[in-house]
């Protein structure tokens, strides 16, 4: 057999994990040949891609970043740009002028809908999600997740001893536009006094007053850790806005800090780099059976697979009782409502 792998959407920590998994697998398990498409769909548009052998896939569990690149190219949006009359027509013409027997499509929401899309075009699709946001529907966690909470997490224990030593609030804003998974997990981990998630809608004067009451018992600073994605006014990062709310409400010294793409970089933990190669693994061991139209998962502590058709597009959100933020609140964590 003969499959190509392609990476889309966000860097993130252990794509090349998973690249290394699915295609060591592929070569040392089953015999296969594997190519890597650069720039994720793109590469498959203009049939851009390497050959990937052993010699290649060596080397790249422990590094960050993709090895094949990536970028968001979405082949079924048309641009006036665009070179091509139909882009899925395209695809499929290079799919079997090269042969191939199966595709492998790492990426997050995005990239499983546009998975699904090809399989319903007649191409042999396996999904493997990724994101460190964790809120890719039909698996309780993606590979990136750790990673990024391990980095958070130490970003938040710096701005204690900072926050301490100045008697300052300090706001720290967590990537996640529509999920607030890392933002609950870091915040959870870093010991954050506030808490806030797209999901929850907050009050404003709600978070001020616990600020104020904690400053009265003589707590000498706070830690407020914060969902970019959380509703706000204006441009602003969120951070920023809720650091000058802050401020101009209690008048305490409030300073800011927005993480950033920081916590989408470096090397991928243990747990990734095991999750990843198993991921991957899994992948190429469905190819092997002849299943198809697929995501890889993990539910309920196993690795397994749920049809595409039910995962692409839709988002794993928080619910307010989830277990952790239940436990936040009876630990006197305030998530502002």
């Amino acid at each position: 057999m003969k499959i190509g792998i392609l990476s889309a959407g966000g860097d993130c920590p252990g794509i090349n994990a998973t690249i290394r998994g699915v295609g060591k697998t592929a070569i040392v398990k089953y015999g296969m040949e594997v190519i890597g498409f650069t720039e994720g769909f793109r590469g498959l548009l203009y049939k851009d891609y390497i050959p990937m052998d052993e010699k290649l896939l060596s080397g790249l569990l422990t590094k960050g970043g993709t090895v094949l690149g990536t970028s968001r190219e979405k082949p079924f949006k048309k641009k006036d740009s665009d070179p091509f009359e139909d882009k899925p027509e395209e695809i499929k013409k290079n799919y079997k002028d090269l042969g191939l027997d199966a595709l492998v499509c790492i990426g997050g929401n995005g990239t499983q809908r546009t998975a699904n899309l090809l399989a319903k075009e007649g191409l042999n699709v396996i999904g493997i999600p990724k994101t460190i946001d964790n809120d890719v529907y039909g698996t309780d966690l993606t590979f990136g997740f750790d990673s990024a909470l391990s980095i958070a997490t130490d970003a938040i224990d710096r701005l204690h001893t900072t926050a301490n030593s100045h008697r300052r609030v300090m706001v720290i804003e967590i990537m996640g536009h529509h999920a607030g998974w890392l933002a609950l997990y870091a915040g959870m981990a870093g010991g954050g006094d506030v808490i806030l998630v797209p999901e929850i809608e907050y009050d404003i004067n709600k978070v001020t007053d616990y600020l104020q009451e904690r400053s009265m018992q003589e707590k000498s600073f706070s830690i407020v850790v914060v969902a970019e994605g959380i509703k706000k006014e204006g441009n602003k990062p969120a951070a920023r806005y809720i650091a000058k709310q802050i401020q101009e409400i209690t008048g305490m010294e409030t300073r800011e800090t927005i993480l950033g793409y920081i916590q989408r970089g470096g090397s991928p933990t243990a747990t990734d780099r095991i999750f990843s190669t198993q991921l991957g693994g899994y992948a190429t061991d469905l190819i092997h059976q002849g299943i198809f139209g697929q995501m890889v998962a993990k539910r309920d502590g196993q690795i397994t697979h749920v049809p595409l058709e039910e995962v692409g597009g839709k988002l794993r959100l928080l619910t307010p009782d989830d277990p952790l933020i239940e436990r936040g609140r009876s630990l006197g964590v305030c998530f502002g409502n």
